[in-house]
Formats: structure tokens, C-alpha cells, sequence
């Protein structure tokens, strides 16, 4: 049975989901057709800009993301923090750039005068907005909304461009966020479409590596300031807890590492040692190639430990755990 989307959310568990939405009827979102030989690639532009922009506007951050031909992957971080820094106007300039202003709160802004009772109503307005600037499912339509009515006015068709519901899954630890983010970076290459993570074109590896999401320049709409991808924090010269608790060295490392066995399509081609991030985590090779070719495909719904999972579970008002959801079983 479909669940709702509250029930699949627990901020008090984690701030870390992966998320994927794909095309409806195997519709090409970028790319290739090879029936037709139409090619989608600009389109790949259009998710990036996107994302960039929506990151800018929300306090949510991007982890990581892959953007493939029929669907694409995120790995989003929910900044509350940065969210209760927000103040009331800058909560209204944010909302202003996706939805018309109300009049009542076009009036507050402007400094009319309102009574007792509009002033509750617009500040009942503002705490939605303020909630649905952290929310995962306002963020994930307004990527799809927007991207679904250019593809369907350049195709000159009508109708869903994406299914009806994206998939969320709750990264409850930090194993289960460093093994999801190596997932997405790496699908161009489980995908044949890159033979490094140099080249992996479209998704954050490659922005982080090169300083840009593609061989184009992103171009902030709307004057926006662009957000950066959140960031490592692991490095001892790091004195901020805010961020991704390993070290970007390390994650290229492990990266680079993987994407030459996943190439090789077998086990063993690699010799010398095992990156260092694999034994920071208590990880063998081959438990780590597993999970790095069948994260997606494995894990449901939320991924950590027996203990986070429990918890989580009692959070979500669920009353039944999978056990296949232990990402520790792979373990050592």
C-alpha cells in the first residue's frame, strides 16, 4: 500500500533521503532516443539549473545527484538550522520567487497598517511557507512541475512527464549516506555512459571535481545566489560540525577506486590497498562493491542500523522493520 510522504519523514531520525523520480512510459528525459535518433541532452541542462536554483530558494542542500535518461537520483540534505535563522522577510522573498505574493501579505510587506487579525493570518501564512521550505516533497514537485511543462511544450504534447509519486528513502547513518551518495555518483558508470568519474558529466562528483556541473556554465535565475553542493567536513583542518562528516579526498578516492572494479565488471582487477574510507568504516572490498552496484536496488524505504531502524520505525508509526534494510549486515 502506498504510504504517505509524512510517514516516510522523520527529521528527528536524520536530515539525509534519497530520492528518484522517473519518466513515465520509458519517456526520455535527456539523452539519446536510438528509435528516433532525437536527441534529449540539452534537457540534462534544464535538471541542473533547476536544482541549483530550488536549492537556493529551500533550506535543503544537495548531497549528491546523477541525472540519467529516464530518471534521476538526489541525495538531499534538510538544513533546519539554517531554516530557523530565516526571518520572516527573508521567508517571503524566498517564496516570492516561486508563487505569486497574497495581497494581505503584499500589504505587510509594504508596511500598511493591519489589524490584530491580519496580522495572525500573515504570520500563519509565513509558518507554512517556512514548513514547506523544508520540505522534501514541495522541493521534488517544484523540480518536476517545472521541468515537466518544458518537456511537454518542446515534445508539443500534454499529460505526466513523470510518475506520480517519487521515491524517498531515509539514510539514517553515516555509512548509509556515504554508501547512498557513491550509489548516485556512480550510476553514469554501472550505466556505460562514463568511463571515469573525471567525465561522469551531470552529477556532483564531477561538479565537485571540476567546479561546475557540466562543460556549461550554470547561470543563477533570477539573480539568485547559487547555492554550493554541502560539503565535507571531515578533513582535521575542517572546524565546522555542519557538513558531511568524511573527507572529500577520501571520497574521490573511494570513488575513483570503485569506478575502476565496476568497469572491469569483476571482482579482484584492483591490486594494492583498499581506500581508506573502507577501513574507517569497517567495510571489505567485496561487501563495498556490492552495495555500491546494488544500494538502489537492495534497500527500501529507510537504510542504517537494526537500532536507528527501530527508532525510526517508532517515529513513522510503523510497526514492522525489513530486516534487508540493515546496511550492517554487509559489513566486516
Amino acid at each position: 500500500m502506498t504510504q504517505s510522504r509524512a510517514t516516510q519523514v522523520s527529521l528527528v531520525d536524520t536530515p539525509y533521503y534519497h530520492c528518484i523520480s522517473r519518466c513515465v512510459r520509458r519517456a526520455f528525459l535527456c539523452g539519446k532516443d536510438k528509435f528516433s535518433g532525437q536527441s534529449f541532452e540539452h534537457r540534462r541542462q534544464w535538471m541542473v539549473e533547476r536544482l541549483q536554483f530550488l536549492t537556493s530558494i529551500f533550506t535543503i542542500d544537495t548531497c549528491a545527484y546523477a541525472i540519467m535518461s529516464n530518471h534521476y537520483h538526489l541525495v538531499l540534505h534538510v538544513n533546519e538550522l539554517e531554516n530557523s535563522e530565516l526571518n520572516d522577510e527573508e521567508v517571503c522573498l524566498r517564496w516570492s520567487h516561486l508563487y505569486s505574493m497574497p495581497t494581505l501579505v503584499s500589504r505587510w510587506q509594504a508596511g500598511a497598517g493591519l489589524s490584530e487579525e491580519e496580522l495572525l493570518m500573515v504570520k500563519t501564512v509565513i509558518n507554512k511557507w517556512r514548513e514547506r521550505l523544508m520540505d522534501i516533497s514541495w522541493f521534488m514537485r517544484s523540480i518536476n512541475e517545472f521541468i515537466a511543462r518544458k518537456a511537454n511544450k518542446e515534445d508539443n504534447c500534454a499529460g505526466r512527464f513523470w510518475e506520480g509519486r517519487f521515491k524517498s528513502q531515509a539514510l539514517l547513518d553515516e555509512n548509509a549516506l556515504l554508501t547512498c551518495m557513491a550509489y548516485v555518483d556512480l550510476n553514469p558508470i554501472r550505466a556505460k555512459m562514463a568511463s571515469s568519474i573525471e567525465c561522469s558529466e551531470y552529477t556532483s562528483v564531477h561538479e565537485r571535481i571540476h567546479g561546475n556541473a557540466s562543460k556549461h556554465m550554470i547561470v543563477a535565475p533570477e539573480n539568485r545566489p547559487i547555492k554550493p553542493l554541502y560539503g565535507f567536513v571531515g578533513d582535521k583542518a575542517q572546524q565546522t560540525s555542519e557538513g558531511i562528516p568524511f573527507s572529500l579526498i577520501d571520497y574521490f578516492e573511494l570513488l575513483d577506486w570503485t569506478s575502476r572494479v565496476l568497469r572491469d565488471d569483476k571482482r579482484g582487477v584492483i591490486s594494492g590497498t583498499q581506500p581508506q574510507l573502507l577501513d574507517v568504516l569497517g567495510i571489505d572490498d567485496e561487501a563495498w562493491c556490492e552495495l555500491a552496484s546494488s544500494f538502489g536496488k537492495n534497500y527500501q524505504g529507510a537504510v542504517g542500523s537494526l537500532e536507528e531502524l527501530a527508532s525510526y520505525a517508532e517515529h513513522t508509526g510503523k510497526c514492522w522493520i525489513a530486516k534487508k534494510n540493515v546496511l550492517h549486515r554487509s559489513l566486516h
